[in-house]
């Protein structure tokens, strides 16, 4: 009896995990499953509640409440800012939004442990999800101000479209990026978690939300190159471009003492600095990825 041996060709090549070569551009190849990612996320945060996506109202408002009475009635703020509501409500959204993103997309692989362990994808999805969720609630926030901002006789301009896709543009980018350093640090070392927390005290103060622009050009004595090096105070006062300086009697006059006078530049610069930190992140994120699962043991 003869015997008939198959040959199995094998391609040459070293084998390498399922999860290897998979960055950012590998989590929106994988759009449907980010999808997935991004409602359990949304459900998971509503699960129980009886008023659900309300709260998306209720939190930004809540705090901006409090801002704008503390600030606007017991320290008087709202005396030297005219339309002092829409100014503080229009940083507030841009900084929620960062803040959000910072601080659920660090916990985000350490809180989807099961799923980082178990299912072979890119473990850069959890942040990504955790910002695309954030952004999601920066809608509910986005209708609020313009109602607001039409009870003032506000009206859109082109100029103002393009600071609010600059101001959320860099937030993405800024959130994301930091987002990917701190959840990989944070799998080693849970210090990381917490102090996120205090990073975010300072992000409320270092930014012209619950102060105008012009206070801190004056203190400053017109070298506010530091100041506006800060992305995130870059979008706000982007924000406050398209929406505040709309609302008020003398937009230009407001616009030249309020805001730098090369805001869109800045905006676009800081774009393009939040791309080169969120490739920075990718590149430490991927170094670190195949050491995470045996650290979430």
């Amino acid at each position: 009896m003869s015997e008939t041996v198959s040959a199995v060709h094998v391609a040459p090549g070293e084998l390498t995990p399922p999860s290897a070569n998979q960055g950012l551009l590998e989590v929106f190849r994988r759009r449907y499953l980010l999808k997935l990612l991004v409602r359990r996320e949304i459900s998971a945060r509503y699960q129980g509640s009886f008023l659900g996506l309300m709260w998306s109202y209720i939190n930004p408002l809540s705090q901006f409440f409090l801002y704008w009475f503390v600030m606007g009635y017991i320290l008087n703020l709202h005396k030297n800012v005219e339309n002092f509501a829409v100014h503080i409500f229009a940083g507030l959204i841009v900084v929620h939004f960062f803040t959000e993103t910072f601080a659920a997309g660090t916990r985000s692989i350490v809180r989807n442990k099961a799923l980082v362990k178990k299912m072979a994808m890119p473990r850069e999805m959890f942040p990504v999800a955790s910002m695309l969720v954030s952004l999601y609630h920066v809608g509910p926030q986005l209708v609020i101000l313009v109602i607001a901002c039409l009870f003032y006789g506000w009206m859109p301009d082109p100029g103002g479209v393009l600071a609010v896709l600059l101001a959320l543009g860099i937030i993405m980018l800024l959130g994301t990026a930091l987002a990917l350093l701190f959840a990989a640090a944070n799998v080693f070392f849970r210090d990381f978690g917490s102090a996120v927390g205090i990073l975010t005290h300072f992000v409320r103060f270092g930014v012209p939300m619950i102060y105008p622009y012009s206070l801190v050009d004056e203190r400053f004595g017109g070298h506010t190159t530091a100041y506006l090096s800060n992305p995130i105070a870059d979008a706000v006062l982007l924000m406050q471009r398209a929406f505040w300086i709309g609302t008020t009697q003398h937009p230009a006059e407001m616009a030249r003492t309020n805001l730098p006078p090369n805001l869109f530049q800045l905006g676009a610069l800081a774009v393009v600095a939040c791309f080169v930190l969120l490739l920075i992140g990718q590149m430490v994120f991927t170094r670190l990825q195949n050491r995470i699962p045996e650290r979430l043991q």
